[in-house]
């Protein structure tokens, strides 16, 4: 695997945020870019907010006013096959390592709080879910159909599964 360069920032002060579940943040990125063998050097920021955080940045970016779990932000383009299309511009690179901008990740704690006590899981694993989506969002997956939804939620629970973070 090539170079990751992982940013992680707590924005919010709700959740306590320690290194295990910063490493574990960190293991879900370094486990979804090796399920996609995908081999170019990238830089990944993850920001962890509060519902209201979340909120305000749904409302700016996706002219949604509501709460939200986990929002992610592509930065690069991906084929029907989940291969690189993008041609790399000046913009695509952080200009210090020439690492590829894959993209941004912001998770609610606080709402990933809320879902694990509603789905019966520990915080971590919601936390690992939600890391894991937005990781296949930024590789191009989606789930607008039923066959898309089945092929992300497989990459998604491999990872999970790869790292112990089951139900």
């Amino acid at each position: 695997m090539e170079k990751v360069e992982l940013i992680i920032e707590n924005s919010q002060s709700r959740i306590a945020v320690d290194d295990k579940l910063e490493k574990m943040i960190k293991a879900v990125v370094l486990a979804a870019i090796s399920l996609e063998k995908f081999q170019k050097p990238v830089e990944i920021s993850v920001t962890l907010v509060d519902n209201e955080q979340i909120r305000e940045i749904n409302r700016e970016y996706r002219d949604k006013d509501m709460v939200t779990d986990v929002l992610s932000f592509p930065m690069l383009e991906f084929d029907e096959n989940h291969q690189l299309i993008a041609e790399y511009e000046v913009g695509d690179y952080n200009y210090d390592d020439e690492v590829l901008l894959l993209g941004d990740i912001v998770i609610s704690l606080e709402r990933a709080k809320e879902q694990a006590e509603e789905y019966g899981h520990s915080f971590e694993r919601e936390v690992g879910f939600l890391t894991a989506h937005s990781m296949f969002h930024l590789f191009g997956y989606d789930h607008e159909n039923e066959h898309d939804r089945e092929v992300m939620r497989s990459r998604e629970e491999a990872v999970l599964e790869e790292l112990g973070l089951t139900r």
